[in-house]
């Protein structure tokens, strides 16, 4: 009979555990909503033109890559419809989030946009490099940063950003915003310029393309790709970044690196910065 009553109160014991786990689950779920979608639709914006966040399909209009598949489990947790959109550039993203048009927005960290934006950990690395003529004399990334080498990056970006404030020798060519690969590679063969700098994964579509041009290997910094909220919001933040902590710690992030197959990108370690 002591057994039976014993046995009787460990399941009870075991079952009041499990109703408050799931219980504190759900206060977790509705604290992370209040906090990231109070519509109840996580808004998301990207940047159109990085591949190391989205594509969006031309024919079926389907957005894929690694920040759609963040944003998506991030509202799967958290109960919510996602809704996750392009947009041109990196004022953009920060005005969406600015404004309130957006709830959350993928970026890479940097300490000016820091200032307008709040950023969480990194959840992956993105590494940059340059591409160069075949026939360069660039061989290694230092090589670039000489007198007389001109280098190429699209204005306001994270490695343009990094090299203005990195570069002693080289002159930095300020390309516009919208400035598509393609066309600093007909820079490159026109000797319009004798370095481009850009994330790793688009260089290695570049490169592939044409014989005439290679990458540079090394890493000349990597972008730190994160998710960003309005300033202020401290405790989407602080949701934010245990997601990012749980995803990693599950393997999960891991299994978006894997699926997509990107160049130069790698899950970022804990509490990158």
């Amino acid at each position: 009979m002591r057994s039976s009553t014993s046995n009787r109160w460990i399941v009870f014991l075991s079952l009041s555990s499990l109703a408050g786990a799931l219980l504190a689950q759900v206060i977790g779920d509705e604290a992370m909503q209040d906090a990231l979608a109070p519509t109840g639709t996580l808004r998301a914006v990207f940047l159109a033109t990085n591949p190391m966040q989205a594509r969006v399909d031309p024919q079926t209009q389907e957005v894929t890559g690694p920040a759609a598949d963040v944003a998506r489990e991030l509202g799967r947790r958290m109960g919510a419809w996602v809704s996750i959109q392009p947009v041109p550039g990196v004022p953009a993203v920060i005005e969406a989030v600015q404004n309130g048009s957006a709830d959350i927005g993928f970026l890479a960290y940097d300490a000016t946009r820091a200032e307008q934006v709040a950023f969480t950990q990194a959840y992956i690395l993105g590494h940059n490099s340059y591409i160069v003529r075949a026939d360069s004399p660039i061989r290694a990334l230092a090589d670039a940063d000489r007198e007389g080498v001109r280098i190429g990056s699209r204005e306001g970006v994270a490695v343009d950003l990094s090299l203005s404030r990195t570069l002693e020798r080289a002159e930095l060519v300020h390309l516009p915003r919208a400035t598509e690969d393609e066309e600093a590679a007909r820079m490159l063969l026109a000797d319009e310029i004798d370095a481009y700098a850009a994330n790793t994964e688009r260089l290695a579509v570049v490169a592939a393309n044409d014989s005439r041009i290679r990458i540079v290997d090394g890493s000349l910094m990597f972008a730190e790709q994160s998710i960003v909220v309005a300033q202020g919001n401290e405790a989407g933040i602080a949701q934010l970044n245990r997601f990012i902590d749980e995803t990693r710690s599950s393997g999960f992030l891991q299994s978006i690196v894997d699926r997509y197959g990107l160049a130069g990108v790698e899950v970022a370690p804990k509490d990158t910065r």
